[in-house]
Protein backbone atom coordinates (compact mmCIF):
# COMPACT_ATOMS: atom_id res chain seq x y z
CA UNK A 1 0.00 0.00 0.00
CA UNK A 2 1.46 3.81 -0.71
CA UNK A 3 0.76 6.72 1.12
CA UNK A 4 -0.65 9.89 -1.28
CA UNK A 5 0.50 13.32 -0.69
CA UNK A 6 -1.83 15.12 -3.10
CA UNK A 7 -1.30 18.54 -4.63
CA UNK A 8 -3.07 20.04 -7.39
CA UNK A 9 -2.05 22.11 -10.78
CA UNK A 10 -5.11 24.48 -11.46
CA UNK A 11 -4.66 26.63 -14.93
CA UNK A 12 -7.03 29.71 -15.21
CA UNK A 13 -6.41 32.31 -17.99
CA UNK A 14 -4.37 34.02 -15.69
CA UNK A 15 -1.79 31.53 -15.43
CA UNK A 16 -0.68 27.91 -13.74
CA UNK A 17 -0.96 27.71 -10.10
CA UNK A 18 0.24 25.09 -7.59
CA UNK A 19 -2.03 24.43 -4.34
CA UNK A 20 -0.27 22.16 -1.89
CA UNK A 21 0.65 21.57 2.14
CA UNK A 22 3.82 22.32 3.00
CA UNK A 23 6.21 22.26 6.09
CA UNK A 24 7.48 26.16 5.96
CA UNK A 25 10.38 26.49 4.24
CA UNK A 26 12.51 28.03 2.42
CA UNK A 27 13.02 30.64 5.47
CA UNK A 28 11.79 34.05 4.17
CA UNK A 29 8.68 35.85 3.20
CA UNK A 30 5.73 33.32 2.81
CA UNK A 31 4.14 35.70 0.24
CA UNK A 32 6.78 34.38 -2.38
CA UNK A 33 5.88 30.81 -1.48
CA UNK A 34 2.57 31.62 -2.24
CA UNK A 35 1.39 31.17 1.20
CA UNK A 36 -1.60 32.08 1.93
CA UNK A 37 -3.10 29.84 5.24
CA UNK A 38 -0.60 28.41 8.17
CA UNK A 39 -1.89 26.48 10.58
CA UNK A 40 -0.21 24.22 13.81
CA UNK A 41 1.22 20.81 13.71
CA UNK A 42 0.09 18.37 16.62
CA UNK A 43 -0.68 21.02 18.90
CA UNK A 44 -1.22 24.85 18.72
CA UNK A 45 1.01 25.32 21.55
CA UNK A 46 4.00 24.99 19.54
CA UNK A 47 3.08 26.71 16.80
CA UNK A 48 5.29 29.47 17.21
CA UNK A 49 8.41 27.29 16.15
CA UNK A 50 8.28 26.67 12.50
CA UNK A 51 9.24 22.48 12.73
CA UNK A 52 5.00 22.78 13.91
CA UNK A 53 3.71 24.60 11.41
CA UNK A 54 2.37 23.92 8.10
CA UNK A 55 1.50 26.39 5.21
CA UNK A 56 -1.16 25.80 2.38
CA UNK A 57 0.30 27.38 -1.05
CA UNK A 58 -1.38 29.16 -4.06
CA UNK A 59 1.28 29.63 -5.83
CA UNK A 60 1.54 31.16 -9.08
CA UNK A 61 3.89 29.26 -11.70
CA UNK A 62 4.69 26.83 -8.72
CA UNK A 63 6.28 23.44 -9.26
CA UNK A 64 5.58 20.16 -7.65
CA UNK A 65 9.46 18.76 -8.17
CA UNK A 66 8.38 15.18 -7.65
CA UNK A 67 5.39 15.15 -10.18
CA UNK A 68 7.11 12.69 -12.54
CA UNK A 69 7.09 9.71 -9.43
CA UNK A 70 3.22 10.43 -8.84
CA UNK A 71 1.72 6.95 -9.48
CA UNK A 72 -0.25 7.16 -12.07
CA UNK A 73 0.62 9.93 -13.76
CA UNK A 74 -1.37 13.41 -13.00
CA UNK A 75 -4.87 13.31 -13.51
CA UNK A 76 -7.31 16.04 -14.70
CA UNK A 77 -10.14 16.23 -12.69
CA UNK A 78 -12.47 19.13 -14.73
CA UNK A 79 -11.87 21.42 -17.25
CA UNK A 80 -14.12 24.15 -16.20
CA UNK A 81 -12.66 27.34 -15.93
CA UNK A 82 -15.28 29.03 -13.32
CA UNK A 83 -14.78 25.73 -11.18
CA UNK A 84 -11.25 26.37 -11.30
CA UNK A 85 -11.20 29.73 -10.54
CA UNK A 86 -13.95 29.21 -7.29
CA UNK A 87 -11.09 26.51 -5.90
CA UNK A 88 -8.42 29.02 -6.49
CA UNK A 89 -10.46 31.97 -4.48
CA UNK A 90 -10.93 29.05 -1.71
CA UNK A 91 -8.06 28.76 -0.90
CA UNK A 92 -7.60 31.45 1.71
CA UNK A 93 -10.97 30.01 3.62
CA UNK A 94 -9.15 26.57 4.20
CA UNK A 95 -9.82 25.87 7.94
CA UNK A 96 -6.46 26.57 9.85
CA UNK A 97 -6.99 23.26 11.79
CA UNK A 98 -4.25 21.31 13.60
CA UNK A 99 -2.53 18.66 11.41
CA UNK A 100 -2.55 15.04 12.82
CA UNK A 101 -6.17 15.83 14.88
CA UNK A 102 -9.35 14.35 14.05
CA UNK A 103 -11.30 17.24 14.31
CA UNK A 104 -14.16 16.46 12.16
CA UNK A 105 -15.23 13.50 14.00
CA UNK A 106 -15.23 11.21 11.09
CA UNK A 107 -11.95 8.90 12.72
CA UNK A 108 -9.55 10.62 10.26
CA UNK A 109 -6.83 13.02 10.84
CA UNK A 110 -6.62 16.64 9.19
CA UNK A 111 -3.45 17.05 6.74
CA UNK A 112 -2.02 17.98 3.53
CA UNK A 113 -4.96 15.12 2.04
CA UNK A 114 -7.36 16.90 3.82
CA UNK A 115 -6.86 20.34 2.58
CA UNK A 116 -7.04 19.11 -1.03
CA UNK A 117 -9.95 17.18 -0.33
CA UNK A 118 -12.05 20.04 1.47
CA UNK A 119 -10.92 22.35 -2.09
CA UNK A 120 -12.02 19.42 -4.55
CA UNK A 121 -15.46 19.47 -2.50
CA UNK A 122 -16.05 23.23 -1.96
CA UNK A 123 -15.57 24.06 -5.69
CA UNK A 124 -18.55 21.13 -6.65
CA UNK A 125 -17.07 18.18 -8.06
CA UNK A 126 -18.42 14.62 -6.88
CA UNK A 127 -16.38 13.70 -4.41
CA UNK A 128 -17.93 10.00 -4.93
CA UNK A 129 -16.03 9.97 -8.15
CA UNK A 130 -12.38 10.69 -7.16
CA UNK A 131 -10.71 7.95 -5.51
CA UNK A 132 -6.60 7.47 -5.28
CA UNK A 133 -5.10 4.88 -7.75
CA UNK A 134 -5.37 1.20 -6.94
CA UNK A 135 -3.69 -0.01 -4.27
CA UNK A 136 -3.19 3.29 -2.84
CA UNK A 137 -4.48 5.43 0.33
CA UNK A 138 -5.17 8.76 0.77
CA UNK A 139 -5.00 9.15 4.81
CA UNK A 140 -7.06 12.77 5.91
CA UNK A 141 -9.36 12.43 2.95
CA UNK A 142 -12.71 11.79 4.30
CA UNK A 143 -11.47 14.33 6.99
CA UNK A 144 -11.50 17.23 4.37
CA UNK A 145 -15.25 15.71 2.79
CA UNK A 146 -16.55 15.45 6.14
CA UNK A 147 -15.16 19.45 7.02
CA UNK A 148 -16.54 21.03 3.65
CA UNK A 149 -19.66 18.76 3.83
CA UNK A 150 -20.38 20.68 7.44
CA UNK A 151 -19.22 23.89 6.39
CA UNK A 152 -22.09 23.88 3.66
CA UNK A 153 -24.55 23.07 6.03
CA UNK A 154 -24.69 19.26 4.65
CA UNK A 155 -24.74 16.46 7.61
CA UNK A 156 -21.93 14.11 6.23
CA UNK A 157 -22.19 10.18 6.42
Amino acid sequence: MVLLHTALRVRVPTGAFVIETMWPSPPGDPAERGVVVQAPVFSKWFSGTRVFRYEVRRWLDGTIPDIGHAIGGPRRLDHSAARARRLLDSVEAVPALTWGRDRSGVGDMWNSNSVIAWLLARCGLDMGEIHPPPGCRAPGWAAGVAVAASAAGITAA
